[in-house]
């Protein structure tokens, strides 16, 4: 038989259990008993009622969620707006930039990096093709303005001694200038010493070239091997869970390497936005908040060779401390997740990143375990096809402050003094029987 919903709380006031405990002993005694019911209420469910109640506050029907105060009707259908998207794409669009063109040429290599791969591609092949015609326009005019061109001139038996041999027109100065700029190598068509000019031309667009090839090749190279690429493989859960570790609700998340090469010094952050009012009354629509998170013991810095589960205990110092799951589904806030190091085979840091929205945190889940040691192969296995797969688990759905206050109360049964008084209460209840 479940318990309704409605009986899922924790105490109003539980430092009420100071004044009493020592008090009156009847009302002690009565006190005592409702504390205990509803602390197993609070916390004893089963994974199947949990998910129950949790499953009643996602659709925002039960009474429990309409009294929330943060409960605004239609509110868990609105797609939520976020800053990260899950590929890790800044959701943010730039406007009224002044100079925003000259700045961006000013910084012409980052530029062209950053461009789509049909961009870069088109402007490697237009920085040849527009140059190969640029140098065979300035070659067309040597041999114009030498003469060369001439009906006369052009006769083998005129002796004439052209800037360039066996040029004849346009088409001719192209190719020579091609074979001029990437050291092709000349057959007839060549340079003689009877025109200055020509040698002039020759050697700068020699150097020319050379520099416009490292130029786009490393264009090209960069935008390759950037960090962004090797992001790719790197896997964040498609959700993040809060559940019960050691006794404390934790909120977790999963990152993972598909790669044999590992990231060094592989590190998580973690930052919640949400808004936020000042003392003055100012409202800070996006408030960051740093996240203390670490794996096991290691804290946030990573041995990064299987998927690791990320962990940020809701303690005092946690923003989410006050929050219970109605809260959770209710508040509008996103968790930004980066995933740093340096990529083993090229030296270079990577950074990836994703997010959580309120809907995308799954309040009584943990992840399931992946890695798992096959005897056959000795060596560790791991399944990637249950990288997001979560079980339900028994989670109770107060806010973490209100589960640590539950905690101080029971232990505050359990002191010296508690027991005593528990213990007289119960002697003069059988001295009145008898």
């Amino acid at each position: 038989m479940q318990v309704p919903l409605s009986d899922v709380q924790v105490l109003q006031d539980p430092t009420d259990a100071e004044t009493l405990v020592g008090g009156d002993k009847e009302e002690t005694f009565a006190h005592m008993k409702e504390w205990k019911r509803q602390y197993m209420r609070g916390i004893s469910h089963t994974p199947s009622q949990a998910g129950v109640y949790y499953e009643a506050l996602k659709g925002s029907s039960h009474s429990l969620a309409k009294g929330s105060r943060n409960f605004r009707p239609g509110s868990m259908r609105r797609v939520r707006r976020r800053a990260v998207f899950k590929n890790g794409d800044c959701n943010v669009v730039q406007k009224h930039l002044q100079r925003r063109r000259v700045r961006f040429l000013q910084d012409m290599y980052t530029t062209m990096v950053d461009w789509q791969w049909r961009w870069t591609l088109l402007a490697f092949a237009l920085s040849f093709i527009l140059s190969w015609l640029f140098f065979a326009l300035i070659w067309w005019l040597i041999v114009y303005t030498h003469g060369d061109l001439e009906d006369i001139h052009m006769q083998e038996d005129s002796g004439w001694a052209p800037c360039v041999s066996a040029i004849d027109g346009f088409t001719s100065c192209f190719l020579f200038s091609i074979e001029t700029q990437h050291t092709i190598g000349y057959g007839v068509r060549t340079t003689s010493p009877e025109c200055p000019e020509a040698i002039f031309m020759m050697c700068f667009q020699s150097i020319y070239g050379v520099m416009s090839s490292a130029f786009m090749a490393g264009i090209v190279f960069a935008k390759m091997t950037r960090a962004k690429q090797r992001a790719q493989t790197l896997l964040f859960s498609k959700h993040a869970v809060i559940c019960q570790r050691d006794g404390n609700l934790s909120l977790m998340f999963r990152v993972g390497d598909m790669r044999k090469s590992h990231i060094i010094g592989a590190g998580v952050r973690a930052q919640l936005i949400r808004t936020r009012s000042t003392k003055e009354g100012e409202v800070m629509t996006q408030y960051f908040t740093e996240l203390e998170i670490g794996t096991d013991d290691s804290g946030s810095d990573l041995f990064f060779i299987w998927p690791m589960v990320i962990e940020h205990k809701i303690d005092e110092t946690s923003p989410l401390y006050n929050m219970n799951a109605t809260d959770m589904l209710q508040d509008k806030f996103e968790i930004v997740v980066i995933l740093e190091g340096t990529v083993e085979s090229t030296g270079q840091s990577t950074q990836a990143r994703s997010s959580y929205i309120n809907t995308e945190i799954l309040w009584g889940h943990r992840f399931d375990p992946v890695v798992l040691y096959n005897k056959d192969l000795q060596a560790y296995e791991i399944d990637y096809g249950r990288f997001n797969e979560t079980t339900q688990v028994d989670t109770p759905l107060c806010s973490a402050r209100e589960l640590n206050e539950i905690y101080k109360i029971q232990e505050g049964f359990r002191t010296p003094e508690t027991t005593f008084t528990m213990r007289q209460l119960s002697h003069n209840h059988s001295d009145q029987a008898s």
